[in-house]
């Protein structure tokens, strides 16, 4: 009878002349990725769904509350399309960046990566499983929303369908740049206050209509990822829409997306090391 060495599991792949000869013991293979970030969100929904109600509330009061104020002072047409948008891809903002800044920037500051770390899931999984369960509570926030800008400005409520594609698209581009902030911040004040001057920046370039900007402002405005989102959803309140360039805008932020992910998975593989 074959006695097999201590430490290698009957059925592994290691040979025991492997072994006997001093190789390295063999690992068990690495999580993949998609079965990784499932559990991920999981546990992300699971742990948030009762401390982020209150705040998407908030979010979504806030937006509204804007709509109402921006309705002294536009009628309709371009602008109002604009102000509704905009206040709607607000709320994915205020979630995505604000508090996924803070949550990263606690869970960096605490010593939590120590944990991630320790588990065999790639970091890509961790940042998009933890931006993918904040983003899920902005759905209702963004549909109640858009709801009532349309209501409120005689907007049409045919093609709000879009939102099934402008929310998870403009999250994953603002999720990635909030998660990047908390996890590149020194502190977890500093990053608070990333997320909290970046959701700044979306409502003063993505709720204001952009022909009453100054030139310079319009090019920041360029640069803010979610703006693609917000001029994707706008242009869905035309007569006619030119579907060509929503898909257009909805492509580049898509694009946008995908590069703040991998910027939030860089940013997380650095900070897991220090």
């Amino acid at each position: 009878m074959s006695v097999v060495p201590a430490g290698v599991l009957p059925g592994s792949a290691l040979s025991v002349a492997e072994h006997a000869d001093g190789g390295a013991a063999e690992l068990g293979p690495r999580a993949r990725l998609w079965p990784s970030l499932a559990a991920v969100y999981r546990a992300q929904l699971s742990r948030a769904r009762v401390a982020r109600i209150p705040l998407l509330f908030v979010a979504t009061f806030q937006s509204v509350g804007i709509m109402i104020m921006m309705r002294g002072v536009v009628d309709g047409g371009a602008e109002a399309r604009a102000v509704v948008a905009g206040s709607t891809v607000l709320v994915v903002a205020f979630v995505a960046l604000n508090l996924l800044a803070q949550y990263f920037g606690q869970l960096r500051a605490s010593g939590g990566l120590d944990h991630y770390a320790t588990l065999p899931v790639p970091p890509a999984a961790v940042v998009l499983g933890a931006a993918g369960a904040y983003a899920s509570f902005t759905v209702p926030g963004t549909v109640v929303t858009a709801v009532f800008g349309c209501l409120l400005f005689g907007l049409p409520l045919a093609h709000l369908w879009v939102l099934a594609a402008v929310v998870p698209l403009a999250g994953a581009a603002l999720a990635g740049l909030g998660a990047a902030f908390g996890l590149l911040a020194p502190r977890p004040e500093l990053a608070t206050l990333l997320g909290q001057l970046g959701m700044s920046a979306a409502l003063l370039l993505g709720v204001l209509p952009a022909d009453r900007m100054p030139t310079p402002v319009q090019y920041a405005r360029d640069l803010l990822p979610s703006t693609y989102g917000v001029e994707a959803f706008a242009r869905t309140f035309g007569a006619h829409p030119d579907w060509a360039v929503v898909l257009g805008d909805l492509a580049v932020c898509a694009g946008v997306g995908v590069a703040s992910l991998a910027l939030a998975a860089w940013a997380y593989r650095r900070a897991a090391v220090r």
